[in-house]
């Protein structure tokens, strides 16, 4: 391992090299080393949690990103890889990993929506196409797993908090734009917000369709948001409702196979853009609401009351591929699947001084409750074999306080402890349609509960305006998903719900510098984990993986060049391995050593005439599937060039994107399904060079 820590040592000596300091003047725009003040009612963060590595990504930077999805915006900053599917169409099916999780970074990585659980208890997490673009105020990222004390279970790589616009203060307004580019893609959204005395509300409306990729990647999307909220000087109220409509064609692998048994051909050369699966699809019908109200008890503290229900519903059709073993177009399976959240989250913030210290403390209770139904048929229209029905409560308290000392040193030390319930069946139908590959027996009844607990301890001292230290240490843990218990369990073999809750201890040490026109966050962990949670693609069977260790180091930096010029650069070194097993000193799967980021920002006239580029590098990565390291065929490593070139006026606004400007084909997935004697891999090809070009007017 010592290697490793020099490689280590390394990036961290070059993350200070990425800028130098000089005069300036200071930019908000793209600025994401620092978090800025946060409202209380969207967020539990506040100026962050102390000892924590955090960043912030403002409306400007997404407005100017020439990334068409919020996946690949998330993926320019330190310690962030994604993962994309059916050629990553408006962000559908790509995931986003924090520290080094790959497949499984869905469930560890929690996402908030304006401070809430947005995570759904299955295997898809949290998909950021759900909220369109130009509903989003900022996003806060906080890495490691100390949002566990504050926001329960998932938090282990890290928490993303989208805060969301509202009307407040604001005179009433409204936007539309257009956008048409490659693929057949088009885009509308219409925007509306406004305040009057104490009363304000937003709507946000967004219709999205593209051809994709690949053959058969067809996406259509339609969202809404709409925001209302009252305040006065006791308090306020709030609330919000939204709504998705996801219908998308799912084209599969290009698989690759050499062998007697599989045979010999490779797809991703021959036909990179093709399809073998015609005939699969996925749908996706989201509605959740939120409200709450805000008092102010005294000067200093407030108590905030809010709750939401979201409700899932999707459709998952499958047929026999073109290149397997049963007749072409054969129904394989029809999955209908109902997923409700509801939740009640109580809590106080408290903010007092007391000569030189001053104390704020959060505390609360978390309530949730969620349902899934899902039917597992043979075909669509055919009576289920299997319906699982299950159910899961999690109960919370938590505190974190947080004493400042003279101005210059921040202490945090909380807790939560959490009680969880789950409770499962499978009532299976012997008698319905059984398709081609059989059907499981019934899966075995669950009735369990447990309780866990997650600490936090931080500190940071400012030695000046210039130099910060920042250190903490964290315990946190993951329930097992809903899908993960259920999983599709090997073929003809009984499902057993039962899995092991994932337990982190995390620690963790850097340093801040801001200086003139120059900021530097620079960090280092180290994460241990045991139980962790791994579905097999191969078995289709969950497991508890042997104990892992994550460690790593992430910079960023940014440095204003000139007044209209701004420079912005991450580099991380990531690692994720198997501490003990059969596959002790091996990497963890589907996640890259090395990645970073270089970004310009230029203002060529004022903002009528604006430049954005960026560089996004992701190093090679072993295969889904090969804990074995044998590297017979790897994700390949690929640099990513995309350009905007922009600007508005007083009432229009226009741009042109072009993202992977020089052509670069490639793959961020790969499944490595081999057996003795015979390779056979499967990757999912991503788009090439592709433009789009955006119009509209504001109001």
């Amino acid at each position: 391992m010592g290697n490793e820590f020099r490689f280590a040592s390394v990036a961290l000596v070059l993350g200070a090299c990425i800028a130098s300091p000089a005069n300036g003047q200071d930019n908000t725009r793209n600025n994401s080393v620092v978090l800025p003040p946060i409202d209380v009612t969207s967020s539990r963060i506040g100026t962050g949690i102390v000892g924590t590595s955090t960043t912030v990504i403002t409306a400007d930077e997404i407005a100017g990103a020439p990334e068409m999805t919020l996946q690949e915006i998330l993926s320019r900053e330190a310690g962030i890889q994604t993962v994309s599917l059916f050629g990553g169409v408006n962000g559908t099916a790509s995931t986003v990993d924090v520290r080094g999780f790959g497949v499984t970074s869905p469930s560890n990585v929690l996402v908030l929506v304006d401070g809430r659980r947005f995570n759904d208890s299955d295997l898809t997490g949290f998909d950021f196409s759900l909220i369109p673009r130009n509903s989003i105020d900022r996003i806060e990222i906080t890495r490691g797993n100390s949002g566990g004390v504050l926001y329960g279970d998932g938090a282990v790589g890290g928490v993303i908090n989208i805060v969301t616009k509202n009307g407040i203060g604001q005179a009433p307004n409204a936007r539309i734009e257009g956008a048409f580019g490659s693929l057949r893609t088009g885009e509308a959204k219409i925007s509306a917000s406004g305040s009057y005395k104490g009363f304000s509300g937003a709507a946000f409306g967004n219709a999205f369709q593209s051809d994709g990729y690949r053959d058969h990647n067809l996406t259509i999307q339609e969202q809404g948001v709409g925001d209302f909220r009252y305040r006065t000087n006791e308090g306020s109220v709030f609330f919000n409702i939204s709504g998705d409509n996801l219908r998308q064609q799912l084209p599969g692998p290009r698989n690759i196979a050499n062998g007697p048994f599989v045979g010999n051909f490779n797809e991703y050369v021959t036909d990179r853009r093709g399809t073998n699966t015609p005939l699969d699809f996925g749908n996706r019908q989201n509605v959740a609401v939120r409200g709450g109200i805000t008092r102010n008890l005294w000067n200093g503290a407030e108590l905030i009351v809010d709750g939401s229900v979201r409700q899932k519903d999707t459709q998952f059709a499958s047929f026999a591929p073109l290149n397997g073993f049963l007749p072409l177009n054969i129904p394989t399976s029809y999955n209908e699947t109902e997923l409700t959240t509801m939740s009640v989250t109580p809590r106080v913030n408290i903010d007092q001084a007391f000569g030189d210290v001053r104390a704020t403390m959060i505390a609360g209770v978390d309530v949730y409750k969620t349902k899934y139904e899902s039917d597992r048929a043979a075909f669509q229209g055919a009576r289920p074999n299997h319906l699982y029905d299950m159910n899961q409560t999690t109960i919370g308290g938590y505190a974190l306080p947080t004493f400042t000392l003279y101005n210059n040193t921040d202490v945090a030390a909380g807790a939560r402890l959490q009680y969880n319930s789950f409770h499962a069946r499978d009532n299976f139908d012997p008698t319905a349609p059984v398709g081609p590959l059989g059907a499981n027996p019934q899966g075995l009844p669950l009735d369990t509960s447990e309780t866990d607990h997650a600490l936090h301890i931080g500190v940071e001292h400012r030695f000046n305006p210039v130099f910060a230290v920042f250190a903490r240490a964290a315990h946190t843990f993951r329930l097992p998903n809903i899908d993960e218990r259920v999983g599709m369990a090997p073929v003809l073999t009984v499902t057993n719900f039962n899995l092991r809750t994932q337990q982190s201890n995390d620690y963790e040490g850097g340093i801040r510098v801001r200086w003139n026109g120059f900021s530097l966050q620079s960090s280092a962990y180290n994460m241990y984990l045991t139980d962790e949670l791994h579905f097999s693609p191969i078995t289709f069977a969950n497991t508890n993986l042997d104990p892992t260790h994550r460690y790593g180091v992430e910079n960023a930096a940014l440095y204003q060049l000139t007044e209209n010029v701004l420079l912005k650069g991450t580099l991380s070194y990531t690692r994720a391995v198997f501490r003990s097993g059969p596959f002790a000193g091996n990497d963890v799967p589907e996640v890259a050593r090395w990645s970073g980021s270089a970004g310009v920002s230029w203002n060529i006239y004022q903002k009528y005439l604006v430049f954005d580029g960026v560089l996004r590098f992701v190093g090679k990565r072993f295969m889904d599937g090969d804990e074995a390291n044998t590297g017979a065929l790897m994700v390949p490593a690929h640099t990513v060039v995309d350009l905007r070139l922009g600007g508005e006026g007083e009432r229009l606004f226009w741009a042109l994107s072009v993202q992977n400007v020089f052509n670069q084909l490639y793959f961020d997935y790969g499944l490595d399904t081999s057996f003795p004697g015979n390779q056979f891999f499967s990757v999912y090809p991503l788009p090439g060079r592709t433009v789009l070009l955006r119009a509209g007017a504001k109001f």
